[in-house]
C-alpha cells in the first residue's frame, strides 16, 4: 500500500501503512472498549439539542471491536453519555447492541446512571435511587451486565459518604448480575468532583472500598478513571477477593494491564476505540508471554492517547471520532452536539502525526484525503 504526504501546520508528514492486524488469540485479561456513537449528519434536527444516531455505522463499529476480541462497554462517556446522548437514545443503543452480542456470544456491559434526572435543589436521595433503579432494570431487561455509572445528581444531593453507601447498597442489592462500578474523575466530568463524599481521592477511595466490601457478591469489579497509576494500584491492592480492577487510565494503561508481582488490572478504556488493532495485538502478545512484544506494540500508542485525553479531558471524544473517520469507520467527521469543534486545528494535526507514529492508519491514501477535507474547513491547505 502506498504512502501519502500531508502539509500540516507545523510541518509535512508522510502517512505510512500500519502493520497487518493479527487474529486475536485467547487473552489473559478482560478488555472492554468503550465505543463511540456515529451521528447522522443529514438528519433534519438541531444538533446542539437533539442527536440523531446513524444506527448502521454505530453498530458496525461495535462489530469491528468484537471482531478484534474486545468486549463492548456500551453507552458510556465515550458515546457522549451526558454530553449529547440522552438516556432514551442510550437505552435504544444498549438494546440494539445487546441483541447482537447475545446472538453471537460477544461480551457486553452497559452504562446505567441517573442522567435522565436533572440535578437541582428539589432532588432527594430517594429520587436518585429511583433513577438508578429505573436504568438498571432497563439494562438488565435488555440482557446486558450493568456498569454502574457515577451520578451527577448524587454528587449534588449527598451529604457525605454514608449517603453514597446507602444508594450503592440499595442499587447493588437489586441487581441480577454483579455490576462493574465506575469512578469517573472530575478531569473527565467536572460535575463529579467530590464523588464518594470527599475531594481527597484517597479518602474517597476508602469510602468506595468500604461499599465494595459490604456488597462484594454484587460487584464484578471497579473501573477507575483518575489518570493516576499510583492511585489505581493502591486501590487494586485493597480490593476484596473476587473483585477485579478495570483500568480506566488512558495515560498509563500498558503498565497497569501488565501488572506487577502483586496483581494486574483488566481494562475498560476509551482509547481502545481508536487503537483497537494495536491493542488487540498487544493483548495477544501478553497472553502468549511475550512481554517485550506487548510493550513494543503498546508503547507508540501512549503519546497519542495522552494527547487525545489531554485537558480538558472531557473533550477526548473528538479525537476518538476523528480517528474513526480517518480509518473509514464512518463517512464524515460530524459529532452529536457539534463536538467536532471542541479541539483545535493544531490538536487534530498532532493526532495525525502521533497516529502515524503508532502505525494506526489502515489506508494512508484514504486517511490523507480525509485529513485534507477536515483541514480545508479550517482554512488549511494540507
Amino acid at each position: 500500500m502506498s504512502t501519502a504526504t500531508l502539509n500540516l501546520p507545523g510541518g509535512a508528514v508522510t502517512l505510512m501503512p500500519g502493520p497487518e492486524i493479527a487474529q486475536a488469540g485467547p487473552w489473559n485479561r478482560t478488555a472492554y472498549a468503550a465505543a463511540h456513537v456515529v451521528c447522522d449528519p443529514l438528519a433534519d434536527n438541531d444538533p446542539w439539542i437533539d442527536g440523531v444516531v446513524d444506527w448502521d455505522r454505530t453498530l458496525a463499529f461495535r462489530d469491528h471491536l468484537w471482531s478484534q476480541g474486545f468486549g463492548v462497554a456500551e453507552a458510556m462517556d465515550t458515546a457522549q453519555r451526558g454530553m449529547g446522548l440522552s438516556w432514551e437514545t442510550s437505552l435504544e443503543l444498549i438494546q440494539r447492541s445487546t441483541r447482537i452480542a447475545q446472538a453471537h456470544g460477544h461480551l457486553i456491559a452497559s452504562g446505567a446512571g441517573t442522567d435522565h434526572l436533572t440535578p437541582g435543589p428539589d432532588v432527594t436521595l430517594d429520587d436518585v435511587i429511583r433513577a438508578y433503579e429505573e436504568q438498571c432494570e432497563a439494562v438488565e431487561a435488555a440482557g446486558s451486565r450493568v456498569i454502574l455509572m457515577a451520578s451527577r445528581a448524587l454528587t449534588q444531593v449527598a451529604k457525605g459518604p454514608e449517603d453514597y453507601a446507602k444508594v450503592y447498597s440499595r442499587i447493588l442489592s437489586g441487581l441480577e448480575q454483579p455490576a462493574i462500578l465506575h469512578w469517573l474523575g472530575e478531569m473527565f466530568d467536572p460535575a463529579l468532583e467530590g464523588y464518594w463524599g470527599s475531594n481527597d481521592h484517597m479518602e474517597a477511595m476508602d469510602t468506595a472500598l468500604s461499599i465494595i466490601a459490604d456488597n462484594a457478591s454484587k460487584v464484578d469489579g471497579i473501573k477507575i478513571s483518575l489518570l493516576s497509576a499510583e492511585k489505581e494500584i493502591a486501590m487494586r491492592r485493597r480490593l476484596p477477593e473476587g473483585v477485579v480492577m478495570y483500568t480506566g487510565d488512558d495515560f498509563n494503561y500498558p503498565e497497569l494491564i501488565e501488572g506487577d508481582d502483586q496483581g494486574f488490572s483488566h481494562a475498560l478504556l476509551g482509547i481502545f476505540d481508536p487503537i483497537a488493532g494495536a491493542a488487540a495485538r498487544a493483548l495477544s502478545q501478553l497472553a502468549a508471554g511475550d512481554t517485550e512484544g506487548y510493550n513494543a506494540s503498546f508503547a507508540p500508542t501512549v503519546p497519542l492517547s495522552r494527547h487525545i485525553f489531554k485537558a480538558p479531558t472531557r473533550f477526548y471524544k473528538t479525537g476518538v471520532v476523528f480517528m474513526a473517520y480517518l480509518n473509514g469507520h464512518q463517512d464524515h467527521f460530524t459529532m452529536i452536539g457539534g463536538q467536532e469543534s471542541t479541539r483545535s486545528t493544531l490538536h487534530l494535526a498532532q493526532i495525525v502525526r502521533l497516529a502515524n507514529d503508532a502505525g494506526l492508519f489502515t489506508d494512508p491514501e484514504r486517511a490523507a484525503q480525509r485529513v485534507r477535507h477536515v483541514m480545508a474547513t479550517r482554512g488549511v491547505e494540507a
